[in-house]
């Protein structure tokens, strides 16, 4: 027998290392790999959603391929839910890899000392609407850096992770947003007002856990135990949202938050059931404008209602007519909302009285200014100096930022 296969046929010694084992996808975002080749099969017809994605990517975390046969199987099983769709499946499966970027397979051939894990760079090609032979994948995780004069004529494009749009305009001030952008930013806030706070109601619900007994349940069921009470039939207090009630300022120097205010103001109508009021020098009730289910209608009929809108502001002289009409009695025990930036024509005296009247009706007063949030803000206004005291909480309300924190502030309460 010739040395070499003498040498082939020995078997390795109990001191001998074991071979070394390909490594398939070494150095790549497994994650990256799994989205774009879902994306693939999506656009050829395979319906593959978040949850074949998450699949895909946990079997290659647990069971990492160590050949193409091994990917093929593992990509099947975790993203092919039809048998109708594996034609299209193997089709895009066979585009993809079948002249894949070279990769080192063997994990060996490279020094210790040496090897990281992202010494392999490959340009992610720009997406495309046809799957292009041999490739189309993020197969490295940092791609090199193309020069600008280089990328012209390639077309490959690196990927550039930004942070969402809407929080980045959600720090802009108001003056620095359109009116595509801030209702946009509106019904964002809308969507985050999933719950809000219950108070205790004097009406009474059927709990197995209750303190009390519910005499009359309990009566009406001995009925069947011969007037014996068997049973006794447990209540509690019913408990019911508490109610909400905001008052806008619409002057003409809060000519740049009116617009963003109005969809605070719908927001609180649609989910928490408020009763809202735009305020300069009369007041005016939009309760049933925003509650239309398009945020552009309900804004522009609010708007249409409020006659004195960018002009003086009376604060306390609306204040004292929200208490004295036949919806005062809807800011007993609510959490009352004001916002406004504290200037006010009516002398500060009327002001700390309707302020103090509207703090023995309310459970909570609620004040957003929003200059509130400069830094080294001292309430040197009359109307707001005046009105602070009967106040419980004075938030920033300068951006939607501020609005969001403020809502989810007012779900806590």
């Amino acid at each position: 027998m010739p040395e070499a296969d003498r040498a082939a046929s020995r078997k390795p010694g109990p001191g001998t290392p074991p071979p070394a084992q390909p490594v398939l996808l070494r150095g790549t975002d497994r994650a990256g790999v799994a989205v774009a080749l879902t994306d693939r099969l999506r656009r050829a017809g395979v319906p593959t959603g978040l949850t074949e994605t998450g699949d895909f990517v946990h079997a290659l975390e647990v069971s990492p391929p160590l050949t193409l046969d091994t990917l093929y199987w593992t990509a099947r099983v975790s993203l092919v839910r039809r048998q109708t769709d594996l034609a299209a499946f193997d089709k895009v499966f066979t585009a993809v890899f079948a002249d894949a970027p070279p990769l080192p397979f063997i994990r060996e051939a490279v020094a210790p000392a040496a090897r990281r894990d992202d010494d392999v760079q490959v340009p992610v090609p720009a997406d495309t609407e046809e799957v292009a032979d041999g490739g189309g994948l993020p197969w490295a995780t940092l791609p090199p850096v193309v020069d600008a004069e280089d990328s012209s004529d390639t077309g490959l494009l690196a990927p550039d992770r930004r942070p969402s749009a809407l929080a980045a305009l959600a720090e802009l001030p108001f003056e620095d947003l359109d009116a595509t952008r801030t209702a946009l930013l509106g019904e964002e806030l809308r969507a985050i007002l999933t719950r809000w706070p219950t108070r205790r109601s004097r009406r009474h619900t059927t709990d197995p856990s209750g303190r009390r007994i519910a005499l009359r349940a309990t009566i009406t069921r001995a009925r069947r135990t011969a007037w014996e009470p068997a049973t006794l039939v447990r209540e509690s207090p019913l408990r019911r949202p508490r109610r909400a009630v905001l008052l806008c300022d619409v002057s003409e120097s809060m000519r740049a938050q009116a617009a963003a205010y109005l969809h605070l103001m719908r927001a609180f109508a649609l989910v928490a059931d408020a009763e809202v009021f735009a305020f300069a020098t009369t007041l005016t009730r939009l309760t049933p404008a925003l509650r239309h289910t398009s945020a552009a209608d309900a804004v522009a009929r609010a708007s249409d209602l409020v006659t004195d809108r960018f002009g003086g502001t009376k604060i306390a002289t609306n204040i004292a007519a929200l208490l004295a009409s036949h919806h005062g009695n809807t800011v007993r025990g609510a959490l009352v909302i004001v916002a406004s930036d504290g200037w006010d024509s009516d002398p500060p005296d009327e002001m700390a009285a309707a302020m103090a009247r509207l703090r023995r009706r309310a459970h909570r007063i609620l004040w957003l200014n929003p200059r509130a949030g400069a830094p080294g803000f001292t309430p040197r206004v009359a109307g707001m100096s005046a009105a602070l005291p009967f106040c419980d909480r004075l938030l920033p309300a300068a951006t939607f930022h501020d609005l969001t924190a403020a809502a989810q502030l007012l779900q806590t309460l």
